[in-house]
């Protein structure tokens, strides 16, 4: 085929950061509450505003505890495990690159005696019906490097005797998170709203925070800490952060809050998401060298889509002949200005991933696809196949 001739508006599809909202520009963040203190009244408020505007558009219960915390969603999630884990025994879904990390973190490094790793390769879930929710349960509600998601709420039973810990970072702001059956959610600013990174988020239900507010059980460096002899640390979740946070990440987290808002909330999120994964099923319905990596639909993601080459000369290399392929494949379109980080993360299966957040355009996605064409057709020529 011949080199298509239009372009994506916003050619940006990482799955982290993620494409800023359509229309953003540095002139939004004009107003950044710099040069100043974030513990002062004025510099609390705006932190306050992004906890207070991200718990109304997800629907968080009003007794929930919402908190801005250190290092991204990796930070929530390791606060949260150093915290409570060891009370009572734990389940850990293993299934992708950052839900196996818990996993050997709880195994390896905090030495859980009492722990079960519930592992599945990429593309499936673990066997569901074994978990026990009578133990802690640590699960990512949607794998970022695997495109599988939990299908469904009904999945984790309304009443459980332990805490449901959710990574919800590739999720929330896309999907319908059930927050009466969980117990701890975390998420970060770069994902779904595309904000600047660095900064994570962490909600804890009543029964969570009655958890952490209990002395730790194992020494936590400051940074770490949620609780102290009086009990939980309640100013983290009034905006009194831990560490110092970058105003200007706050600044552009609040103006994704806003967009989200204009634009209808979480509902409206969620369509955008949609939207582009439908767009996405449709086309690779009709390419015989693409498939999605969710082997089942009811998990296929509308966030990390994550699609493997299943052509048979493809499938007959080893590894890394398959990663020089997809580099190719991918350094190509990106070459063209057409489309940026759409190749798989380095840990998993070599293919593509394309970013299907509410900050993506579809008709951008649309634009995409003939240059994913063009490229695959250049790259037959190049490996000679």
């Amino acid at each position: 085929m011949s080199k298509p001739s239009v372009r994506p508006s916003r050619p940006f599809f990482s799955s982290g950061p993620c494409a800023k909202r359509p229309g953003w520009s540095l002139q939004q963040l004009d107003q950044a509450f710099v040069g100043r203190s974030h513990r002062t009244p004025e510099g609390k408020a705006r932190l306050k505003e992004v906890i207070t505007r991200s718990k109304d558009i997800l629907g968080i219960p009003e007794d929930w505890r919402v908190g801005i915390v250190p290092a991204s969603d990796t930070g929530a999630v390791e606060m949260v495990l150093w915290a409570l884990a060891g009370e009572r025994g734990m389940d850990v879904l293993s299934f992708e690159s950052f839900s196996g990390t818990w996993a050997q973190d709880l195994r390896d490094i905090l030495q859980i005696s009492d722990l079960r790793v519930l592992e599945a390769p990429y593309g499936q879930l673990p066997d569901l019906a074994s978990v026990d929710w009578s133990r802690d349960v640590v699960l990512t509600w949607n794998g970022t490097t695997s495109g599988i998601c939990i299908p469904h709420k009904d999945v984790i039973p309304l009443h459980h005797d332990g805490l449901v810990i959710c990574d919800a970072t590739s999720a929330a702001f896309a999907m319908d998170l059930p927050w009466d059956r969980l117990d701890v959610v975390t998420w970060s600013w770069q994902k779904a709203l595309g904000g600047e990174a660095a900064h994570g988020m962490l909600a804890l239900s009543p029964r969570a925070a009655e958890r952490l507010s209990k002395a730790p059980q194992r020494p936590l460096p400051k940074i770490f800490r949620l609780s102290g002899k009086k009990g939980l640390l309640e100013a983290v979740f009034q905006g009194d952060t831990i560490n110092t946070p970058s105003m200007l990440c706050v600044e552009d987290a609040l103006d994704g809050l806003r967009w989200a808002e204009k634009i209808g909330g979480l509902p409206a999120l969620q369509k955008r998401s949609r939207e582009n994964l439908k767009l996405l099923e449709a086309w690779v319905a009709k390419t015989d060298w693409l498939d999605f990596l969710a082997e089942d639909p009811a998990s296929r993601s509308s966030t990390s889509i994550c699609l493997k080459i299943v052509a048979p000369w493809f499938e007959k290399l080893n590894t890394e002949e398959r990663l020089k392929v997809v580099k190719h494949l991918t350094g190509l379109v990106a070459a063209e200005e057409a489309g940026y980080d759409l190749a798989s993360y380095r840990d998993a299966p070599a293919g593509l991933r394309i970013w299907g957040g509410a900050t993506v355009d579809a008709e951008d996605i649309q634009k995409l696809l003939p240059w994913l064409e063009w490229a695959y057709e250049r790259t037959l020529k190049e490996f000679s196949v």
